[in-house]
């Protein structure tokens, strides 16, 4: 399949020759012939037009006031038509190496919202329009059955499950029902049917994509899916493009009508495929693929009591925080923490990753380094320290969504004694309301993706996959609510300057922070369409 991309032209813009340009200037000194005939009747028009205005020694001079008065004209005409277009235009953000632009808006600051200019330039354009014709060819005519394993946690499998309907598209063959992998480090044996809606999901497809349930009752032997090298295509490598599933991939599916694809994590490109294969996915990631109703009933409970926990309404903040022990041991980063700590951390860092661990001797200068580049998760201290210098008051409602905090309470203190309405599912819900949920731990995991999606700013403390797609909704819904995705290079380095005063720490904060607040920012090569859906997913209003 054809690649289509969008690009873009300048036009140039004509210049007078220099013969033409010199013209005027040369006339003025022109002569009569001898025939008595003017050389240069333009000049005699000229001369008998403005003689009364102007001495015939004054003509050349004002000739060129003229010329000049026309172009400063044509340039302030130009101009305005630039500044008219402009300012119709939607907001957008543009990239300059690794600074982001952003244009000014007149609207005040605001600690839980973002401009409404930005707001109102964009609108989701790939949900499915009711009336169209589908483009697919009778069951009979599918070029084969395709089976996936969707691996990790919840939103890897989401991203998973959204690439293998656009790979089923790609290669017109039919989708069935992804599984859900058991989790190594998570252990949940949650099925497609514990977590999604189901009837939704294929029906909201059903003029994209063929999606079965289970595999055909033709095919006998259903447990060859899982562990036949025949019937598995092994090798995608990551971010594929389309015409490498066209080229290497359908033959397969062809001859043998079900295959197996494994592994398949991020094995179909951004920018390497045809929009509205990229439209298609984003169909799925915010329009097909639903919780189950009882997984958003109690989600929309828990976000109405972060709302009244004041007794009247109020706005909240849902914090993404990434400090579990294995976030903290894989990142390779050094934290505060007492030798004891520092201790049991290299112990185990040298039992999961032995190949990167060493001897640990040169740990030291890569966690400083990483640190600096700005690759390591933030402390629960740092991210109360930035938060109080964006302007957020100790009375803030924070929902935190994370895993067992590595070093417990006392790592969570200096972020709860500056922020101590700061509360958990299990604090807002009684253990009763959770024990349903408790038997899926991917289920767990989708209450608090719901209730960042719907909060009024979220706060991201580190990077992934939950973040990011959390990030991409929050924009696709319309850039409205604030996504703060801090600036760890800048914590960093104003954190670890002594001389730093508290006012220019915060003036530093909040200037560099006006940009990461997911407002409308324009893509690029290979750009994450999870996180920044702007085009082709959205269109400008």
């Amino acid at each position: 399949m054809a690649e289509l991309r969008h690009s873009s032209s300048i036009g140039s813009r004509a210049t007078p020759s220099p013969t033409a340009a010199a013209s005027p200037l040369s006339s003025a000194a022109a002569a009569d012939d001898d025939d008595g005939r003017d050389r240069y009747p333009r000049d005699r028009w000229y001369r008998s037009y403005f003689q009364p205005f102007f001495p015939t020694e004054d003509l050349h001079r004002s000739k060129i006031s003229i010329f000049i008065l026309v172009a400063v004209a044509f340039a302030v005409v130009i101009s305005v038509s630039s500044l008219v277009k402009r300012l119709n235009a939607p907001y957008l953000c543009k990239k300059d190496g690794i600074t982001l632009h952003c244009p000014h808006v007149k609207e005040p600051p605001s600690l839980w919202e973002n401009p409404y200019s930005a707001t109102t330039s964009w609108k989701s354009c790939s949900e499915r329009r009711e009336g169209i014709i589908s483009d697919l060819s009778a069951e009979n005519e599918t070029n084969g059955y395709i089976f996936i394993h969707a691996e990790g946690g919840l939103n890897q499998q989401r991203i998973a499950i959204c690439n293998a309907v656009a790979v089923a598209k790609i290669m017109n063959a039919t989708l069935i029902l992804p599984v859900l992998k058991q989790d190594q480090i998570w252990k949940d044996q949650t099925k497609f049917e514990d977590i999604f809606d189901v009837d939704h999901f294929i029906d909201y497809l059903k003029y994209d994509v063929r999606i079965v349930r289970d595999i055909p009752d033709w095919f006998t032997d259903k447990a060859e899916l899982f562990s036949s090298i025949r019937r598995t295509v092994k090798n995608i490598p990551k971010y594929a493009p389309a015409q490498f599933y066209i080229d290497n991939v359908l033959p397969r599916i062809k001859e043998k009508k079900i295959m197996a694809l494994k592994p398949f994590v991020d094995r179909l490109g951004y920018d390497n495929v045809p929009q509205e294969i990229n439209r298609l996915r984003c169909r799925v990631n915010y329009h097909a693929l639903k919780f189950l109703p009882e997984i958003e009933e109690m989600a929309d409970l828990l976000v109405s009591r972060m709302r009244n926990r004041t007794g009247s309404s109020n706005p909240f903040m849902a914090l993404h925080l990434r400090f579990e022990k294995g976030m903290v041991g894989l990142s390779f980063c050094d934290f505060v923490g007492t030798r004891m700590e520092k201790a049991l951390m290299a112990l185990y860092r040298l039992k999961e990753w032995p190949r990167r661990f060493k001897d640990g001797s040169h740990l030291w200068p890569l966690a400083l380094q990483k640190r600096k580049e700005g690759r390591c998760p933030l402390e629960p201290g740092e991210v109360a320290v930035m938060l109080r210098a964006m302007g957020y008051p100790k009375e803030t409602q924070i929902y935190v969504a994370s895993g067992q905090v590595y070093g417990g309470q006392n790592r969570m203190a200096p972020l709860r004694n500056m922020f101590p309405n700061l509360v958990t599912k299990e604090e807002l819900a009684t253990k009763l309301e959770l024990d349903g949920f408790r038997k899926h731990v991917t289920s767990l995991a989708a209450l608090d993706f719901l209730v960042c999606l719907k909060s009024d700013v979220f706060v991201m403390t580190h990077g992934g996959n939950f973040a990011k797609l959390i990030i991409g909704h929050r924009r696709y819904m319309g850039h409205h609510k604030k996504s703060i995705k801090p600036d760890k290079g800048l914590m960093s380095k104003s954190l670890g300057d002594p001389y730093m005063g508290w006012a220019t720490f915060v003036e530093d904060v909040i200037v560099t922070h006006q940009t990461r607040t997911g407002l409308p920012e324009e893509t690029f090569p290979n750009y994450d369409i999870w996180e920044n859906p702007l085009t082709p997913c959205m269109c400008k209003t």
